[in-house]
């Protein structure tokens, strides 16, 4: 009996030794690129609209609110990306038009176009269940998403490399 306890705990730290190391082997594969869903937005009062699928080259959807505390922390990364001259676009969700302006107005516009998503529409789309969330888009696919807020670790992992990826297609 004892014995058989004793291969039964060593077939389970096997299981698990092999689990985890699975999971680092397949952690660097990037996923397929996914058609980006048809979009339900409406155009945020006093800022410019965009339509999806007529953005060129690779861009960014990041969806935000103002009400979002982690939103705050990644704005800076948001506007120095902007500094970069990369395209990014506002997806606004769960928010009033004057608390996402006013967001922007006091903080900066890192966004060429915000739409909003005031149905919970676009989020349902998208697969996000919190804010903020970023995607990397080209060509009505989404190339790579970041769950949370940018940080430099999220840019050199995931955002940068998808760009990367993208321009060299």
């Amino acid at each position: 009996m004892i014995r058989a306890v004793r291969i039964a705990a060593w077939l389970a730290v096997i299981g698990l030794v092999g689990l985890i190391g699975w999971r680092f082997l397949i952690a660097d594969q990037v996923p397929p690129p996914a058609p980006l869903p048809r979009l339900e937005m409406s155009e945020l009062d006093g800022r410019p609209a965009f339509a999806p699928e007529s953005i060129e080259g690779p861009w960014l959807l990041n969806v935000w609110g103002s009400w979002c505390a982690p939103c705050h922390a990644e704005h800076p990364v948001l506007m120095a990306l902007r500094s970069e001259g990369i395209a990014i676009y506002g997806l606004n969700w769960r928010d009033s038009p004057e608390d996402a302006n006013r967001f922007l107005d006091d903080l900066g516009n890192p966004f060429v176009a915000v739409m909003q998503d005031r149905d919970n529409l676009s989020v349902m789309a998208l697969g996000i269940s919190g804010a903020p969330e970023t995607l990397v888009v080209m060509d009505g696919r989404v190339l790579a998403r970041w769950p949370g807020p940018l940080t430099a670790d999220a840019l050199r992992q995931t955002i940068y490399p998808a760009i990367d990826r993208a321009l060299s297609d």
